[in-house]
């Protein structure tokens, strides 16, 4: 039997914003954890963020890198792009450097990247440099397809209790409730770094927002996906407990035989240490099918470490992990963040 690629949801969730929608508040995204299934080099995290409020401009953010511990950031706003595409749909979301463009809903996204990114290293960013701190430039250009390989996993709909924590505690503002799904894929595609030409062959996790999204006060999270050979994969994200004891964010699934089986976090690995590779990742996941183990470890980071005034000193790192599932491997996304205070 054919697997099901829109798991049920719409093709219109697909279509950008045909204009500057009325509610300054409204928002949509596309972003993408893209990595080569070498584990030596990706992009964990590539995405164009538009916000109703200034929607002469984008935020662009594009994470480059290499398990050696180099790293190529684009990072800031550029000019939006026409989002019509050959047809006259409203399939592209873009902005200065960066585009996407839906080709297929649910089966196929064009990513094209075409500018400057300024050269640094995990090491530098977790001694705490940001991107606004400047640096060299060197010049990107990337065209990269992804094709979706299990269905997509909306937030919010394989538990009462997490769609219940979504829509009435702040969780749900945080990351994008109701309209957020994301999607495990394939991905092959060319980058060129100055006159380096990388050819890539592995997964991404791709993710589609749209709706209205308020960032209120964060307090840390664990965010992890991986889609193994066989067609096996896995996803979750779960949040740290709360300091007023209520109920938080933990939600997640594994996907078998095309189908996706509801699961919860046992295990996490919190953000404790930032460290560019080698740290254990592993998880336990629970189902109604049993407990699912994985093993993992850090190959390549990214790093954010915020200053006490931006965000309370937030630290995030964006990286990519092998992955074991009993007997197979695979590279996927790891997304963490804590507080100051929850560092070791």
């Amino acid at each position: 039997m054919a697997m099901d690629l829109t798991g049920g949801l719409d093709e219109e969730r697909e279509f950008v914003f045909a204009r500057q929608p009325d509610d300054p508040e409204a928002r949509e995204s596309v972003n993408a954890w893209i990595w080569d299934d070498s584990g030596t080099f990706g992009i964990p995290r590539i995405g164009v963020e538009a916000v109703a409020d200034q929607w002469d401009t984008h935020d662009v953010q594009v994470n480059i890198g290499f398990a050696d511990g180099r790293v190529y950031n684009v990072f800031g706003t550029g000019p939006v792009h026409d989002p019509a595409g050959p047809d006259g749909r409203p399939r592209v979301l873009g902005a200065g450097p960066l585009s996407f463009e839906l080709v297929e809903p649910y089966r196929h996204l064009r990513v094209r990247l075409d500018g400057t990114a300024l050269t640094t290293t995990s090491g530098a960013q977790i001694d705490g440099w940001t991107p606004w701190g400047g640096g060299e430039q060197v010049p990107v250009k990337a065209e990269i397809d992804i094709y979706p390989a299990a269905p997509p996993w909306e937030n919010g709909s394989t538990s009462e209790d997490a769609r219940r924590i979504l829509a009435t505690q702040e969780e749900g503002y945080l990351i994008g409730y109701p309209w957020r799904f994301e999607q495990l894929c394939r991905a092959t595609g060319t980058f060129t770094i100055g006159d380096e030409v990388h050819h890539l062959s592995g997964g991404a996790d791709r993710i589609r927002r749209q709706g209205i999204r308020r960032l209120a006060k964060f307090w840390g999270h664990v965010w992890q996906a991986a889609l193994f050979p066989s067609g096996r994969g896995f996803g979750f994200q779960v949040y740290p407990p709360r300091a007023d004891g209520k109920p938080t964010y933990n939600e997640g699934y594994v996907v078998d035989g095309g189908e996706l089986i509801p699961a919860r976090v046992a295990r996490a690995p919190w953000l404790r240490t930032l460290e560019a590779s080698g740290q254990d990742v592993s998880v336990t996941l629970e189902t109604a099918k049993g407990t699912v183990e994985i093993g993992g470890e850090t190959v390549l980071s990214t790093f954010m470490v915020m200053p006490p005034e931006v965000g309370g000193g937030m630290q995030l790192q964006q990286g990519l992990a092998r992955y074991t599932w009993e007997d197979e491997s695979a590279i996927g996304m790891i997304e963490r963040s804590s507080t100051p205070d929850q560092m070791a």
